[in-house]
């Protein structure tokens, strides 16, 4: 029993949070959490050994919630090329 109800409130609770709208904060928030649950997701997926999980872990949550702030301005940014110096170039755009 206690296997079905832990996903269900898990469920009602996204369910309940995508009917309001978010704060920067909590958009943040749930990037970081999403993010890191998705660096153990894949690291789990690969047989990672414990200090892999953390980094994937951490690095997970710096990705989502980066993502999280660019789904807030509504701007993307997109490789233009390269310089002299061979370093990428980045034009920033509305997606």
């Amino acid at each position: 029993m206690k296997k079905f109800v832990a996903p269900l409130l898990l469920i009602a609770a996204v369910a309940t949070a995508a009917c309001q709208p978010l704060s920067p904060q909590d958009r943040s928030n749930l990037g970081l959490v999403g993010g890191a649950a998705g660096g153990l997701l894949l690291a789990d997926a690969f047989g990672a050994n414990p200090q892999w999980t953390i980094v994937s872990a951490v690095a997970g949550a710096a990705i989502g919630t980066q993502v999280a702030r660019n789904t807030q301005t509504g701007q993307c940014a997109y490789l233009a090329g390269y310089n002299s110096a061979g370093q990428e170039v980045y034009n920033v755009a509305p997606c």
